[in-house]
């Protein structure tokens, strides 16, 4: 089988390694497995046409709505995983709804990362229910082996050669449902206090405009960094090398960054939202926080109770080699991909 596979891959985002990864399981299956950029495509038709071409026999999509959208006019069966922002905020949007609701109707087979996920999509489209399959992210990290955590301060702009810091790592690509100013006024207020922590703010600049708002932001903050987005590699390095890692977002499908966080023995602290939950068991795999007053009091509980913090790390290491495991994610999409035949 030829599959056409169109994912958002002009960002390095966790829907972007999703992508690359089950690509691999279904060339390993024996198929022929073509990635394509979403972001190249405007209309379906354009995809119509280079399905036609090509002649792809299926094809695969992550995102329901800007994914989904390209295949009103495909003619060949199609599979779609859920992104997390179709289901969590695009839902919303009735015209963007109705578009959701044909491509579900179309489709072969459905992926949510979540069980919350699967219960949201269930409750506006309750007739695709015996589609959904739930299927939880895979985690891997190769972190570089020749990093050095001293000249990524330096390159940040942190000189902390005397103190010991405590470097808070907030991954994300600088987007307002990633909301990475939640937390800097009340961070800013306790570097004051403080002068050990600092928060560094590292990721792609996905929305130009919103990119401005957070640089101006940080002009005025004092223990905030932002740093651009680096390779995967060295991400996940920097990531291993920190005190621990934050996410704010507003909404997420299944956060790879926790993942890996988790992966790489990393504490957590996330923002206490339904994608979050599913992943992160409060004071079990990490701490989850409502607000920034909050996020404030975890961190420092978490900074003096080394028990917690290694109690922590351990659960959510166990956690995700039970449940994340790339092994059971490969047999899942090499089984759903033969609905496609």
């Amino acid at each position: 089988m030829k599959l056409l596979f169109l994912a958002p891959l002009s960002l390095p985002t966790g829907n972007r390694t999703t992508a690359q990864r089950i690509s691999k399981y279904i060339q390993s299956s024996g198929h022929i497995c073509i990635l394509n950029d979403i972001a190249e495509f405007k209309s379906p038709s354009q995809v119509s046409d280079l399905i036609n071409e090509q002649k792809f026999e299926a094809v695969m999509t992550i995102h329901l709505y800007k994914g989904g959208r390209l295949l009103l006019d495909s003619n060949v069966p199609y599979g779609v995983i859920f992104g997390g922002t179709d289901i969590n905020e695009d839902i919303q949007d009735e015209k963007k709804c109705e578009v959701m609701e044909t491509v579900l109707q179309k489709s072969r087979f459905l992926v949510a990362f979540t069980d919350q996920l699967k219960k949201t999509a269930e409750v506006h489209w309750p007739f695709a229910s015996s589609k959904i399959h739930v299927q939880p992210q895979a985690v891997v990290t190769k972190p570089c082996t020749n990093f050095s955590w001293n000249e990524f301060l330096q390159d940040s702009g942190i000189h902390c050669k005397n103190i010991d810091a405590y470097i808070f790592l907030l991954v994300c690509g600088l987007r307002r449902v990633k909301d990475p100013l939640f937390l800097v006024d009340a961070f800013s207020v306790w570097h004051k206090e403080d002068p050990r922590v600092y928060l560094i703010i590292i990721g792609p600049e996905v929305d130009a405009p919103f990119t401005q708002q957070v640089k101006a932001k940080l002009k005025s903050a004092s223990g905030v960094y932002l740093v651009s987005e680096k390779p995967q590699e060295e991400l996940q390095a920097a990531m291993r090398d920190s005190f621990a890692v934050v996410n704010s977002s507003i909404s997420e499908g299944m956060s790879s960054t926790i993942l890996e966080a988790m992966d790489l023995n990393v504490p957590v602290l996330a923002r206490n939202i339904s994608g979050n939950r599913a992943i992160v068991k409060h004071e079990h795999t990490g701490l989850l926080f409502f607000d920034p007053p909050e996020f404030i009091e975890l961190s420092k509980r978490l900074m003096i109770d080394t028990s917690l913090k290694e109690n922590i790390v351990a659960k959510a290491k166990e956690y995700v080699e039970k449940f994340h495991s790339w092994e059971t994610e490969k047999e899942t999409y090499q089984k759903l991909i033969e609905n496609l035949l």
